[in-house]
Formats: C-alpha cells, structure tokens, sequence
C-alpha cells in the first residue's frame, strides 16, 4: 500500500481542517452527540406518544359505535329524550 507522501499529508491536513471546522461550528464531539442523541430520544417519545393517542382515540371510537357497526338500531343517542 505504498502511496505518495504528498498526498498522504493533503489527505491528513484536509481531515484535520474538517474536524477544526466541524468543531468550531458544532461544539466538542461528546456534547454534539448527547444533544442529537437526546433530540432523536425525544421525537420518538413524541411518535410513540402520538400512536397511543390515536390508538385509545380509535378504540373509544369503535366501542361508542359498536352497535351501529354490528348494524343494531340502538344507539345512546336515540334513547335520550324518549318515553317508554
């Protein structure tokens, strides 16, 4: 794997320059990935948070129409203000 020493040196400056660049823009490494590992943490609460919310939405949806889904004709609804 000889290469020329030159372009070794390029190469190594360039990532140097990188990481510099990358440092300054960004903050120490160690703080870069706590802040993007607590950021993803949140959003996937804030997903899963969300599905549970339209999961117990549709659930109650679907118990309160229960009856007119089966096709039956009693509904809360029409009892209220009915004599018997």
């Amino acid at each position: 794997m000889a290469r020329d020493p030159d372009a070794v040196l390029l190469e190594s400056v360039r990532v140097h320059r990188a990481r510099l660049r990358a440092a300054f823009l960004h903050g120490d490494l160690r703080d870069r990935r706590t802040t993007n590992d607590n950021v993803r943490r949140f959003v996937g609460s804030v997903v899963v948070a969300a599905l549970a919310c339209a999961g117990c939405a549709g659930y109650s949806f679907v118990q309160a129409n229960s009856g007119s889904l089966r096709g039956g004709t009693s509904s809360p609804q029409s009892t209220i203000g009915t004599t018997p």
